[in-house]
Parts: C-alpha cells; structure tokens; sequence
C-alpha cells in the first residue's frame, strides 16, 4: 500500500491521567503515555541528526501534555509541559509507537540504567538551602 498513513479516527488528550489515547479504523487502539511520548519524540533534539545520534531524555516521569496541534492532515505537534514542542508526530509514526510499545519502553529504561540515569527529574536543591528566587 502506497500513500499517506491514514489518519486515527480519534485522538483523546486525557491530561489528568497524562496519555494520548489514539484510535485507527482497523479497530487498533493505543494508549500512550506522555512521558513514552517525550522520550520518544520525534524532534533532532532527541533522534539527533543521524545514526548514533540519539539523546536518552532523563527524568520525564511526571511530564504532561499541553495541547495538540494539527499539522495538516498527517500529523499532530504535542506541546509538553517541560517546553519540549519540537515533535511533529505523523500518523504513521504514531502508530508504531504503539504497536512497538512494549519493546521500545524496555529499551529505553534499560538504556537509562545503563547510563545512570533516571525517570525522576533530579532533585533540585538537595543538601543545600533554599534561594529567596
């Protein structure tokens, strides 16, 4: 099949449960969470240029979404509360991020323990006094 991906018949923003829910017309469903969504963004600044460029976000446990944006009828920008707005999430790669959940989840958690990184934001201020800022 040729052609553009076709596009989800809903998008749902639940921002208290912090997930995009996204539904296609074959009936596939996904749930995805904001944090899987930041850490998986589409954006240079975490897929990089090119090959072995990729940067591991730390510490988006507790990111939410702000708002979607239509980017015309392919994609969808997601605009987080950590500043990140920088992904154009196409319906294509929407969908693999779905169906690839489970593996990309556990290689990303895996690549941060390898890394001595965490899904906590750091703990900011710790072991010092607070500033007057």
């Amino acid at each position: 099949m040729s052609g553009p991906d076709p596009a989800p018949t809903e998008l749902r923003l639940k921002r208290a449960e912090k997930v995009l829910e996204i539904s296609f017309a074959d009936g596939a469903r996904f749930t995805l969470p904001a944090e899987y969504l930041r850490v998986e963004s589409p954006s240079a600044e975490v897929q990089g240029h090119g090959p072995g460029q990729r940067k591991y976000v730390s510490g988006r446990r507790h990111v939410g979404i702000l708002r979607l944006e239509p980017v015309g009828h392919y994609a969808v920008r997601v605009s987080f509360d950590d500043l990140h707005d920088s992904g154009i999430y196409t319906w294509g790669y929407l969908r693999q991020l779905g169906e690839e959940q489970a593996e990309r989840w556990a290689s990303y958690e895996a690549e941060l323990a390898a890394r001595g990184l965490s899904r906590d934001p750091p703990v900011r201020g710790a072991g010092r006094g607070t500033s007057g800022g």
